[in-house]
Parts: C-alpha cells; structure tokens; sequence
C-alpha cells in the first residue's frame, strides 16, 4: 500500500501544478455543433469550418463511408456526409471525433489504456444516446451523449500525468496494473468532476462524472441513471479498463429505476458491441 500512496502523493502533487497540460473540450466541436443547430444552418460554411480540422474531415468522411453508416453510394465531399448523416448524427460524431484525438499516447504502457478508455467513452456515449431514446426521451439525448463520452474523463486526466510523469524522469515509477487501476478507481471521479468544473460546463455533467460510481444515487435524475447503466453494461462485456461479465442490467437499481427490460438491456448490449468495434477502426 505505500506504493500506492507514494504515487497518489505524486499524482496530488502534478495535479495542482500550475505546468499541468489539461485536456481539453474541443472548441471546434462546439462551434460545428451551434452551426448544425440553427434553424437556417448553411451547409456549406458548416463543410468549410470542418475542413479546417484535416483530421476531423478525413474521419467524418471515413464515417460516412464506413458499414456502420453508409448508404449505397460513396460519398467525396464533406457537405454530402452531412446531407447522408443529418446534422444530429454529424454533431454527434464531429465531438466524438475531436474528443478522441485527446486519447493519444507515445508511452508504450500508457497506450493501451488510453485506447481501451476511448472505446469505452465512445460506446458509452453512444450507448447513452441510443437508450434514452429508446426509453422515449429523446429531448435527452444530445445530454446523454456527451454525459456519456465524458464520464471517465478523469481516468483520461489522470493517464495523461502520469505520462507526463513518466517522461520527466523525475520519478522512477513501476506502474503495475493493480496498482495503477486502484489509483485509477479511486481517484478518477473526483478528479474528473474537477476538470469539468474548470472547462465550466453544466451540472448535469460534472454529476454524471462526479457520481457515476458512488452507492446511493438520484434514480430520477435520467441522464446520470443512464451513464450508470450503460457504464455498467460496459464493465459487462469487457469494453473499457474492466470486466465483470456477473452484471444482471435488469436486475441493477438503475435498470429499475428506468424500467430496462431484459430485452432492453440485450439490444443495449448488442448495440454496445457494435460500437466498440466501430469504435477500434
């Protein structure tokens, strides 16, 4: 355990440097997302903002093309992905997009937890969307979503400081993976409710990161029941750091409390799977 603590210790101590490079929400997202919500929205200027972002266009375009969403002709231009998708599945996916280009790391031990917390954030995210809607709110679903892609942001803070860590050479760290996942569960919602509240967003937010793991929760808050289960259904099939295929959805209090069918919860499943793997492309 003094390991353990030397490193929260540590951790504690880069989080609060004023050096510290936090992640952070993409504005471009945002931007493209007040475009597409405009009654009158001019699709080209919306094609021109994405093009700024090369990564962005080329991604959107991939997606447009790809299985998961195609229609019978290839699309070229960004405009005609937009016209293909509609302006509620491009704002989904342009902050997707952006949101997954924090997820990279050059650190060989970092990586492959900063991948699986991407699928896990991405399947979330969508997860929250789709179920939402399912269970007729559908006037959710944009907050379900982005409830949903950021609710583990922390763990991605917390990965990207001890990259940080590590490349300074300051401290010789052994990061095993019990360790490193005990630092990780105890400290990623409370560090990622912080980081929420300095990027300013809403409350709805900062709670479904700050409280999607604590015991007792609002079963009538619908956005943080709905990242809870879908968060849960995740842990059951292994997408993300965790798996604990034992999770009965149904059966959990926050299946109950939004009345999850079992049917329900195995078309969530299905379609949760679906999307880690669309996901890992």
């Amino acid at each position: 355990m003094t390991n353990t603590v030397s490193l929260v210790e540590i951790l504690n101590e880069h989080l609060v440097s004023e050096q510290l490079q936090l992640p952070v929400f993409p504005p471009l997202a945002l931007e493209v997302q007040e475009m597409l919500a405009c009654d009158d929205a001019d699709f080209d200027k919306i094609s021109e903002k994405i093009a700024e972002d090369q990564v962005l266009a080329s991604q959107l375009l991939r997606l447009a093309n790809s299985a998961f969403f195609s229609g019978l002709n290839k699309v070229s231009r960004i405009r005609d992905s937009i016209m293909r998708l509609g302006s509620r599945q491009v704002t989904t996916l342009v902050m997707m997009i952006t949101q997954q280009q924090q997820y990279g790391s050059t650190d060989e031990y970092i990586h492959p937890y900063t991948d699986a917390l991407w699928k896990h954030a991405a399947s979330c995210a969508m997860g929250s969307k789709w179920l939402v809607e399912r269970l007729g709110f559908g006037q959710l679903a944009e907050e379900a979503f982005i409830a949903g892609l950021v609710h583990d942001i922390g763990n991605l803070l917390l990965l990207k400081v001890l990259e940080n860590i590590k490349s300074s050479g300051k401290h010789d760290l052994e990061l095993s993976k019990p360790v490193l996942f005990e630092v990780l569960d105890h400290m990623h919602s409370t560090q990622g409710a912080l980081l929420l509240q300095r990027w300013n967003l809403p409350d709805v937010y900062c709670e479904a990161v700050g409280k999607h793991h604590e015991g007792d929760f609002n079963g009538n808050n619908t956005i943080l029941a709905t990242v809870r289960l879908v968060d849960s259904a995740c842990r059951k099939l292994g997408i993300g750091l965790h798996q604990e295929p034992a999770v009965i959805l149904a059966a959990t209090p926050e299946g109950q409390a939004l009345e999850v069918s079992e049917l329900l919860a195995a078309e969530l499943e299905i379609m949760l799977e679906d999307t880690a793997h669309w996901a890992s492309l």
